[in-house]
């Protein structure tokens, strides 16, 4: 879907939910002296200004991760913190980093990345923000990608599926794909996004991924009020495939924030 932007979402607490999750698992990986393979299918531009007229106009950063930080909501040293610590140090104290480059500050030179991205001025900003890492970068459909690169070298890693959804029969084609991805590569970390919204779009996508009875499988989610009146987010899902060990705990100290945040 070429019109979409995740400029004036990024930082959100959709972001939030899905990059703490995302980085701890990423730092859990790495933990092991082996190297491991990064596959993303909607990278979007990498890296975002949350000073930019774009992201000011919906205030969804300011109700999301700089209400996150202003409240000490994540631990100095959770590996998100070390990425937008990262992130800030190149780019500017007001940037965010996408999972791209949440990735990029976490994965090591021995670790191979590789990163779909379709609309021509988001690629173009994540080509120049990835420069400083070796990674590929696709102008190509995630799904394909995906579904091309795996199995990936090395075969241990984990893939971050994130579409916008603004193409609607994505809802309806995703479990198919992670099925297919799955059986070709049956070790790999497979992580899935998903918007809750009101008309509970998810639903019938989250009833087709359980009934294939993956390994694994974690399925984390957590509310929060609309950003402003008439939005229709009303919460974010990760559901993943072969989650590592202790995932589980960590979507439980995620969950204990969205709590916090949510009484305050």
């Amino acid at each position: 879907m070429l019109s979409y932007q995740h400029i004036y979402h990024a930082g959100n607490l959709a972001d939030v939910q899905k990059h703490a999750l995302l980085a701890w698992m990423l730092a859990y990986l790495t933990r092991k002296d082996k190297p491991l393979s990064y596959i993303e299918t909607h990278a979007g531009r990498g890296v975002y200004e949350l000073q930019a007229p774009e992201a000011l106009k919906t205030g969804e950063a300011a109700a999301g991760i700089s209400r996150v930080l202003e409240n000490h909501g994540l631990a100095a040293d959770h590996p998100l913190s070390r990425a937008i610590d990262a992130c800030r140090e190149r780019f500017g104290e007001t940037s965010y980093p996408g999972s791209p480059l949440v990735a990029a500050a976490l994965l090591r030179e021995m670790d191979s990345l590789h990163f779909a991205e379709l609309h021509p001025q988001e690629y173009a900003a994540l080509r120049q923000a990835l420069r400083p890492w070796h990674a590929k970068v696709h102008l190509q459909d995630g799904f394909e990608l995906a579904l091309s690169l795996a199995p990936p070298t090395p075969r241990r890693g984990l893939m971050l599926i994130d579409p916008s959804y603004e193409v609607k029969s994505d809802y309806a084609r995703i479990p198919g794909i992670i099925g297919k991805l799955h059986r070709k590569w049956n070790v790999g970390v497979i992580a899935l996004w998903y918007p809750i919204l009101t008309d509970g779009a998810h639903q019938k996508m989250l009833s087709a991924l359980e009934t294939q009875a993956l390994p694994g499988a974690l399925r984390h989610e957590v509310r929060f009020p609309p950003v402003r009146a008439g939005h229709r987010m009303v919460g974010s899902g990760m559901f993943v495939v072969n989650a590592p060990f202790g995932a589980e705990e960590e979507a439980a100290r995620i969950s204990a924030l969205f709590e916090r945040l949510n009484q305050g």
